[in-house]
C-alpha cells in the first residue's frame, strides 16, 4: 500500500477536472488527479475526440482532441500527479482532511477533494444483434475516422453522437446509412438538418436484425415494418447511448439526486472539504455545458482553498493582474 499526499485531489480527468488541476496550481496547491480511464480527457477522449465542439468560449469551433491537448498543456503548469486507470473506492473525511482509497491499494490524503467525474463510470448500451461482433466491424465509439475510409458504414441511433458521426463520416466513407427505431430524433435540430441534406441514407422505424460475414462484417439485415432487407456493410457504429453509474461514489454519504451530487453555490457538497463541479453536480438552474464546468471548477477550487487554508481568501484576484 502506498500513500499520496496533496492539497487538492481531483476525481475525474475530463475537461472540468483538467481545468481544476490548472486552477489549483494557480492557487499554489499540490494537486493529484485520479480517473478510472487510462487516458486524460474523460468522455471526450473516449467517445468523440474528432467531434467539433462549438460551445467553448473563445473557440468558434474546436476538435475534441485539440481541446483536451490544450487543457493538458495548461494543467501541466500545476505539475499534477496523475493516477490514471484507477477508481476511487472509499472516502473518509475528518476535521483535518480527506482520505480517498483507490482500487489499487493507494491511499490519497488531501486537504480537500473536488469530484469532477462527469457522469461517473459509463458503458455503452449493447446492440442486441451485435453480440460477438465487437472489433470485427462493430464499434461503439469513433476515436478516428481513417478506419472508415471507403467502407459502407451503418450508424445505429438517433441522438447527437449518431448524427455527429454521420456528418463527419459522410465525406470519408463509401456510404453512410443512419438507422433509428423511431422517426423522431433526439439530436440537435441543426445537425439533423445537415445530415438530411447530405448523401447519408436515413432509415427510420427500423431495427438491426442480424450481422453477417466471414471473420469480419460484410452485410447487415435491417427490418422495417416486418420486412427485412440485406445491405452491404463493413462497419457498424452502435450509438445507442450509454449506462452511467456513480459506482462507489454513491456510498460516500453524499446527497445525490438522480445520479447527480447536490452542491451549494460554493460547489460544496453536504460533506465538509468535499466539492463537486461539472456534469456530476446538481443545483437549481444547473446547465450542463463544458463552459459551465470550467466556471464551476474555479469556484470550487477557490472555496476549497479556504477549507485547505482557513487564512486564505476565496478570491485571489485576477490571473491577469500584475505582481
Amino acid at each position: 500500500m502506498t500513500t499520496e499526499q496533496c492539497d487538492l485531489l481531483v476525481i475525474g480527468a475530463g475537461p472540468t477536472g483538467l481545468f481544476a488541476a490548472y486552477y489549483a496550481g494557480f492557487r499554489g496547491h499540490r494537486v493529484a488527479v485520479v480517473d478510472s480511464l487510462p487516458e486524460l480527457g474523460g468522455q471526450i477522449t473516449a467517445m468523440y475526440p474528432e467531434k467539433q465542439i462549438l460551445d467553448v468560449a473563445g473557440f468558434p469551433s474546436i476538435k475534441g482532441r485539440d481541446l483536451v491537448e490544450g487543457l493538458v498543456t495548461q494543467a501541466a503548469t500545476a505539475e499534477p500527479t496523475y493516477l490514471l486507470g484507477r477508481t476511487a473506492e472509499t472516502l473518509v473525511h475528518d476535521e483535518d482532511g480527506v482520505t480517498v482509497s483507490l482500487d489499487d491499494g493507494t491511499d490519497v490524503r488531501a486537504g480537500a477533494v473536488l469530484i469532477t467525474a462527469g457522469i461517473g463510470k459509463f458503458s455503452p448500451r449493447p446492440l442486441p444483434a451485435g453480440e460477438g461482433w465487437l472489433g470485427r466491424g462493430l464499434e461503439f465509439f469513433v476515436p478516428s475516422f481513417a478506419p472508415y475510409a471507403g467502407k459502407d458504414v451503418f450508424i445505429i441511433g438517433g441522438g447527437d453522437s449518431a448524427f455527429d458521426w454521420a456528418l463527419h463520416l459522410e465525406p470519408v466513407a463509401k456510404s453512410v446509412t443512419l438507422v433509428h427505431r423511431r422517426d423522431a430524433f433526439r439530436a440537435h435540430e441543426r445537425t439533423v438538418e445537415q445530415v438530411k441534406a447530405s448523401s447519408t441514407r436515413i432509415i427510420t422505424k427500423a431495427e438491426v436484425a442480424a450481422l453477417h460475414g466471414e471473420g469480419h462484417l460484410e452485410s447487415i439485415d435491417i427490418t422495417v415494418d416486418g420486412e427485412t432487407t440485406s445491405y452491404p456493410c463493413q462497419a457498424v457504429v452502435a450509438a445507442l447511448g450509454f449506462i452511467a453509474d456513480l459506482g462507489p461514489i454513491q456510498q460516500w454519504g453524499l446527497e445525490v439526486q438522480k445520479r447527480h451530487i447536490v452542491v451549494s453555490p460554493s460547489m460544496q457538497t453536504n460533506l465538509s472539504r468535499v466539492f463537486a463541479a461539472g456534469d456530476i453536480n446538481e443545483y437549481p438552474g444547473k446547465v450542463r455545458l463544458i463552459a459551465v464546468g470550467f466556471g464551476e471548477a474555479a469556484t470550487a477550487v477557490n472555496n476549497a482553498t479556504v477549507a485547505i487554508d482557513p487564512g486564505a481568501k476565496v478570491f485571489p484576484g485576477h490571473s491577469s493582474e500584475a505582481g
